[in-house]
């Protein structure tokens, strides 16, 4: 089981910086960096959330079940 975090793609193509998504939602550039690159273990809802309403998106955007 593997939970695949597409954060990078999204960020891409709403051409935002991870510094700027990092200010958006209060979250330091190394816990979203751990998140980006797919080294985070767990994400609280609230973290989604903000991520999710600063990048316009759904968790389904950012997140990804593959077998």
């Amino acid at each position: 089981m593997a939970i695949i975090v597409n954060l990078d793609v999204v960020m891409a193509k709403r051409k935002m910086s991870l510094n700027e998504l990092s200010e958006k939602v209060d979250l330091t550039l190394s816990n979203l960096s751990i998140l980006k690159t797919g080294k985070a273990k767990a994400i609280r809802f609230s973290t989604l959330e903000a991520i999710c309403k600063a990048l316009d998106c759904q968790p389904g955007d950012i997140l990804e079940f593959k077998n």
